[in-house]
């Protein structure tokens, strides 16, 4: 069995070995520094933006109290990351990274306690479509004792599109016990897109080219099989996708590939050969483990449309 560590390393640690606060992805002339944050306070301006706009609000979906103590690898994704807690944070849209700091977050522990994060990054969820997750890190609290209760966004933190600001979304924290259940299922527009941030390794696979629709679905924090291994042609089997027809009539189908794996984030990508409208995807419970090992139960989230 592989361990947190080896799967970090498989996926995000460059070949050569160095930290990506020194390197520069091949083609993308982006850093490190450009996904991860470790301002402590709130440097984005004020501009009015509203918390609700043409329908959409800007709100936590979840955060998942993922590991009390991080590995040594961790400092590849933030600098003096090791050992400090992590929690990714899931937002309604995609986010603009240019507002990102970890001064924006607010952690409450069970005693009412708060201390300031060490970092904030979007490391591995980088792909297309991905940047609405947001990894905390920073004493969080022991899971034991004083556990995170509550996140909120304390500063100016704008969406992707520079519409909305999510200063004042708040969300309760799943407890470190609990295991990664489905948060979002998105449909998407073009699923042949590559993404341009981060390292190479943090890019997921593609749906083939016969691929008639692609449904994104976003898991409470990354997920692997028990043994480590991405999933595979058992779990694309797993994954129950409800679609309905012209007539109203709905049915179960299973996606006829699984793509977005091997980039070590929380994200799955189901590639469809339908053009009925899709309505919801479900898992099994038992199947898919957390880095904390914490089994998923069964879960199930209706598909939104892009946003």
């Amino acid at each position: 069995m592989r361990s947190i560590e080896q799967r970090w390393k498989q996926v995000v640690f460059p070949a050569q070995g160095m930290a990506l606060s020194l390197l520069i992805a091949s083609g993308s002339g982006v850093v490190a520094q450009d996904v991860s944050n470790r301002d402590l306070a709130d440097i984005t301006p004020n501009i009015g933006l509203p918390r609700s706009s043409d329908g959409v609000t800007a709100e936590l979906l979840s955060a998942f109290h993922g590991l009390d103590s991080l590995p040594l690898i961790a400092n590849v994704i933030c600098r003096g990351g090791w050992g400090k807690g992590g929690m990714p944070v899931i937002f309604a849209t995609e986010v603009d990274l240019d507002t990102l700091q970890a001064g924006d977050f607010q952690v409450t522990r069970q005693s009412g306690e708060t201390r300031p994060l060490h970092c904030v990054s979007v490391l591995p969820a980088v792909d297309p479509g991905e940047l609405r997750t947001v990894l905390l890190i920073g004493d969080l609290g022991p899971s034991d004792s004083d556990p995170p209760v509550t996140v909120e966004v304390i500063g100016h933190l704008h969406s992707i599109d520079g519409t909305l600001d999510y200063q004042g979304a708040q969300v309760a924290v799943t407890p470190l016990a609990d295991g990664p259940s489905l948060v979002l299922a998105q449909s998407v527009k073009d699923w042949t897109l590559v993404g341009e941030l981060g390292p190479r390794r943090v890019r997921g696979s593609l749906c083939p080219k016969d691929t008639v629709l692609a449904v994104r679905v976003t898991w409470a924090g990354g997920v692997t099989l028990a043994n480590g291994d991405e999933p595979g042609e058992a779990e694309r089997q797993l994954y129950r996708v409800t679609v309905e027809d012209d007539a109203g009539a709905q049915r179960d189908i299973t996606p006829a590939a699984l793509a977005d794996l091997g980039d070590g984030d929380n994200n799955h990508m189901l590639c469809l050969d339908t053009t009925n409208r899709v309505l919801s995807v479900s898992f099994p419970a038992g199947i898919l483990v957390d880095p904390n090992k914490d089994l998923n139960p069964a879960t199930t989230v209706e598909v939104d449309a892009p946003n």
